[in-house]
């Protein structure tokens, strides 16, 4: 099974349920296709970069999970069918990655972060 790491931008909205529930699909979506999720992150509403569909801000969510490669296609053809999602990526991890990147934030947190 491979590491996987997808980022979706979600519409933004004034009821915070609504994003609650897709991402609740988007779980649910994940376990039926036999992925095991390691971790997921609603960063929360952000000004984007760029007007995406005529919108300034959106919602940022990470899900990291392991499963086979049909997996993601499935997530992705959910995520296309749903009119909240506005853009999504989804990317293969390397293990040996996560494990540099959590060495570098011990560092970071033992020296205060300033350097």
């Amino acid at each position: 099974m491979k590491l996987y790491e997808s980022i979706c931008i979600l519409r933004p909205v004034q009821v915070e349920t609504e994003n609650d529930q897709v991402v609740e699909k988007i779980k649910e979506v994940l376990t039926q296709s036999g992925a095991n999720i390691l971790k997921l992150d609603n960063s929360g509403k952000k000004k984007l970069a760029y007007d995406i569909q005529h919108e300034r801000k959106g919602t940022f969510i990470t899900i990291q999970f392991e499963g086979p490669p049909t997996v993601v296609a499935e997530l992705e053809r959910f995520q296309r069918m749903e009119d909240q999602v506005m853009k999504f990526m989804t990317v293969i991890v390397n293990p040996a990655d996560l494990v540099a990147v959590a060495e570098t934030e011990g560092e970071d947190s033992e020296d205060g972060g300033l350097q």
